[in-house]
This record gives structure tokens, sequence and C-alpha cells, in this order.
């Protein structure tokens, strides 16, 4: 029962995170961009570890770590 909510917990924080990172007006990337100057792509790496690596880590808890009743 704790693996399911793990997954399940996963993939809804790493579609939270997806979708707030893609929705036009949520994040401003170019004064995030001016923000973080050189250092603007760890905003990509930062993304991807928070939005679809745990959507994908929750999809596989979810559909190969769980034992069927």
């Amino acid at each position: 029962m704790i693996i399911k909510l793990i997954g399940i917990g996963f993939v809804v924080i790493g579609t939270i995170v997806s979708l707030i990172f893609w929705i036009p007006g949520i994040i401003d990337k170019k004064q995030l961009k001016q923000i973080m100057g050189n250092r603007y792509s760890l905003i990509y790496f930062i993304y991807f570890t928070n939005g679809p690596l745990l959507l994908i880590i929750g999809a596989v808890i979810l559909t190969y770590l769980i034992p069927e009743a």
C-alpha cells in the first residue's frame, strides 16, 4: 500500500512540475534567464529531475513493483 501511494505521489508531483514549467505565463523564463545568467541551463536539469523523471519513476513503480492482488 505504501509503495502504491509513493508511486501515485511521484506521478502527481511530476505532472504538476511539468505543467507549471511548460504553461506560458506561470514561469517568466526571460526574467529567470536574467537572474540565472550563465547558470540558466541548470534550470532544465532541475526541471527534468523533478518533472518527467518523477513521472517516469512513479509510472514504473505503479506498473512493475505493485504485486497483483
